[in-house]
């Protein structure tokens, strides 16, 4: 009679035991389900405040180029372009391509004129360089008639040497917007308008 009890107390004990066991495993997803929504949480306010951020940053960005540009007007207009030629006009390389043991083919000179006014010269001097940084050889270039808030592309030539180049402006000119800078000019510190080809009465500007 005894055994017949036995075997079911021990069933009730397995019962129980596994019943516990489960029971704590289901505390455990809960936990670990309550976890992942509490970061999901945080990743979409943190997601949302980062948008918010660049939004504003976009905003003063804007408000800093309003600026700029009613700052352009009250100045005058070419004057502003001169003095912040750096903003406004740039020079670029292609994608061009470099041989296993060195060399540079497939190069192009690009100037960009972001300002409101012809650019009439602009000369670039393109150094060939070696892995060690040393210049192999110098080449200059000039691109002219480049349009007002246009582009303007050369080839250059290929090297038989060398593993990347470096670019160097050396003079713009534009007549129509009174602008002649050489990377050679002195600009007096005492000259709020130092590049312009014909000075202007200062009242006038």
């Amino acid at each position: 009679m005894k055994r017949n009890y036995i075997y079911p107390v021990i069933l009730l004990l397995l019962t129980i035991i596994f019943g516990l066991g489960y029971c704590r495993q289901q505390k455990q997803v809960r936990s670990v389900l309550s976890e992942n929504q509490r970061l999901w949480n945080e990743n979409r306010d943190l997601r949302k405040s980062l948008e918010q951020s660049g939004a504003v940053t976009q905003q003063i960005n804007d408000r800093q180029d309003v600026q700029q540009r009613v700052a352009g007007q009250f100045i005058e207009r070419r004057a502003y372009y001169r003095r912040n030629w750096r903003q406004f006009i740039a020079v670029s390389t292609s994608d061009y391509r470099t041989g296993f043991l060195g060399g540079i083919k497939d190069l192009s000179i690009t100037v960009r004129n972001q300002t409101e006014y012809p650019l009439d010269n602009v000369v670039v001097m393109v150094q060939y360089m070696r892995n060690n940084n040393e210049v192999f050889k110098t080449e200059q270039y000039t691109l002219s008639n480049i349009p007002e808030k246009g582009t303007r592309t050369i080839a250059a030539s290929n090297s038989r040497k060398g593993s990347k180049v470096n670019l160097k402006l050396i003079s713009i000119t534009s007549q129509p917007m009174n602008f002649c800078w050489s990377v050679n000019k002195p600009a007096p510190a005492d000259n709020p308008d130092p590049f312009e080809c014909v000075p202007t009465p200062r009242n006038n500007q």
